[in-house]
């Protein structure tokens, strides 16, 4: 009896020894070796938190929009990264205090039923952004001249331009060719002029469409040589915005040095098809090589691509476009096109900005144009567009194009603050 009890009471002085020894030696392990010790966040479960996917890319941070290398904004915060944010007060004009606006972009007048798309206001997330001030800006233009160069987009752009400065002063119509692609606006109380260049491929193309639009053969599009229509009057101008643009999506032969080197979307056999993104490279490369080249240096904003926003089908197949807000960010990602297209501008944006010779910068609009698919006029590119139809039926959209006053007015704010105070 005696023996075990002696039994029992060593093997307890032999546990409570043991334990003792593990509560030092644990003691002396996180005294010693504390960064040994990590604990994974996936077994973090907080459910007061949105819970991120380590696996996956954050919305914000798509691969279509690396930082460029080359700084492309202002030395405070990059402007193009940002959010629309809820603003009561808003367009400083309307379709009734201006008379430049298109009728395929005149929403009101058209009967659009909602005016929700323009009280929003682009809002960096580092810093403020001015609002567009008119008067400022005619003052700062003044003896000055500004170019925009490029396809309907920019066109779009100019009538916004327009339209705010026309609460300052009204711009008169100087110059316009036979189809009023090409045009000139001038401000004589400010000697400022603005002019329009049509040059949606931004080099020499040989297009074969009739007064419709409608394709009557491939268009051919030499990838060596800049565009006339604006080169030759390159000299005269102070500013600059230039942009590319969704015609390098049609069907198209590419040549260079005046030989066929390939196509797109041509379903020739002999051809090679190289692709639309091999052509928009070879004339953005050469585009913004005339102007880092040239001996004039006016001021360049080198705009990004501009996505539409057509929702099950395309513009000729049902596509449409009835969004009333827009988006926040995360909530819509980038398309493999629009995606694929940015790339190349981005890429050689940096190429060429690299030269250091020539004031060029970034104009950025691609994110936040991303972000509103409410600003376009969808059916409303006409008249009532429902006006003795049911209201079913199956009407064009547009979805590419920004309604005036709309979203695109705050691209002037952006140029603004980028041309004159940077």
């Amino acid at each position: 009896m005696k023996r075990k009890r002696m039994n029992r009471n060593t093997l307890t002085s032999i546990f409570l020894k043991s334990a003792v020894c593990f509560l030092f030696l644990g003691i002396a392990y996180h005294l010693f070796c504390p960064n040994l010790v990590q604990f994974s966040p996936l077994f973090v479960d907080n459910k007061d938190e949105p819970r991120l996917d380590l696996m996956k890319t954050p919305p914000t941070q798509l691969a279509a929009y690396p930082p460029p290398r080359t700084t492309n904004v202002t030395e405070e915060c990059n402007l193009f990264i940002g959010d629309w944010i809820p603003d009561t007060n808003g367009s400083m004009y309307t379709n009734s205090t201006c008379n430049t606006i298109e009728s395929p972009q005149n929403c009101m007048k058209n009967g659009r039923p909602d005016s929700g798309y323009i009280n929003w206001r682009w809002k960096p997330r580092d810093c403020n952004l001015p609002k567009f001030d008119p008067k400022k800006f005619l003052n700062k233009m003044r003896h000055k001249s500004l170019a925009f160069i490029g396809d309907s987009i920019m066109r779009n752009h100019v009538q916004s331009l327009l339209c705010m400065l026309s609460q300052a002063e009204q711009g008169v119509g100087i110059y316009h060719d036979e189809a009023y692609k090409n045009r000139k606006w001038y401000f004589p109380a400010h000697d400022f002029t603005i002019s329009l260049f049509w040059s949606p491929f931004l080099t020499k193309v040989d297009t074969f469409e009739d007064e419709n639009g409608v394709s009557k053969g491939l268009i051919k599009l030499h990838l060596d040589k800049p565009d006339t229509v604006w080169t030759e009057q390159y000299k005269d101008l102070d500013y600059v915005l230039i942009a590319g643009g969704k015609w390098f999506l049609k069907s198209a032969l590419y040549y260079e040095n005046n030989t066929l080197m390939g196509c797109h979307n041509c379903h020739h056999p002999n051809i090679t098809q190289l692709g639309f993104p091999y052509a928009y490279r070879k004339v953005l490369n050469l585009t913004l090589n005339f102007i880092t080249g040239s001996s004039h240096k006016p001021s360049v904003l080198f705009r990004t691509w501009a996505p539409d926003h057509f929702e099950n089908g395309e513009w000729n197949t049902g596509g449409y476009c009835n969004r009333t807000r827009p988006f926040k960010t995360g909530e819509i990602e980038i398309n493999y096109i629009d995606e694929v297209m940015r790339r190349v501008e981005v890429e050689v944006f940096e190429s060429a900005a690299e030269k250091g010779c020539v004031s060029l910068k970034l104009f950025d609009t691609t994110l936040l144009s991303l972000l509103r698919p409410d600003g376009h006029p969808g059916v409303y590119r006409r008249m009532h567009p429902y006006a003795g139809k049911d209201e079913n039926a199956k009407i064009q959209n547009d979805c590419l194009h920004w309604c005036l006053p709309g979203p695109i007015d705050y691209w002037n704010d952006l140029m603004m603050e980028m041309l004159l105070k940077h």
